[in-house]
């Protein structure tokens, strides 16, 4: 059975860098994400591009930090611990946040390109959805690492 993937696009406001180039990327990214990690449901994502303002007002409020940062996961699964009877049709995931500004800042920074900086952090942000959480262990930093790297490598973005 082939994997299908649903994703909602959605902006806070209107992005010139928001292109069919981006959003192919984040698909290939979403994709990749979930092969490696061997997902064999169909899934839904919604995805948002929004501005730093946006993005500092949902940190502060969900995580209590007070400044933006540049990506949110917000889960649907705790841990990632899938049904199978509920994933059967599908999986909502969950939402991911996506700062174009921070985005472009950072890939300013790391000579990287803005759309090769949007895939990463929606590698990153679907390892969420999927369960990682870096914050809870040295290790499981290293681990999310890891497999950020080697997804985003398949994907040939430079």
């Amino acid at each position: 059975m082939e994997r299908e993937l649903y994703i909602n696009f959605a902006a806070t406001e209107k992005f010139e860098e928001i292109s069919y180039e981006l959003k192919s990327a984040i698909r290939a990214a979403i994709l990749a994400t979930l092969a490696y990690e061997n997902f064999e449901y169909s899934a839904e994502v919604s995805v948002t591009l929004c501005s730093a303002e946006y993005i500092h007002a949902l940190n502060k409020q969900y995580r209590g930090v007070d400044r933006a940062t540049d990506v949110l996961s917000f889960p649907l699964y705790d841990n990632g611990e899938f049904d199978p009877e509920e994933c059967a049709l599908g999986a909502a995931l969950g939402d991911i946040v996506i700062s174009v500004p921070r985005a472009a800042e950072q890939a300013a920074e790391l000579g990287n390109s803005f759309i090769r900086e949007v895939a990463f952090l929606t590698v990153h942000s679907t390892l969420h959805l999927l369960g990682y959480d870096h914050e809870r262990s040295e290790e499981e930093d290293e681990l999310q690492c890891r497999i950020q790297r080697a997804v985003i490598d398949t994907l040939g973005i430079k």
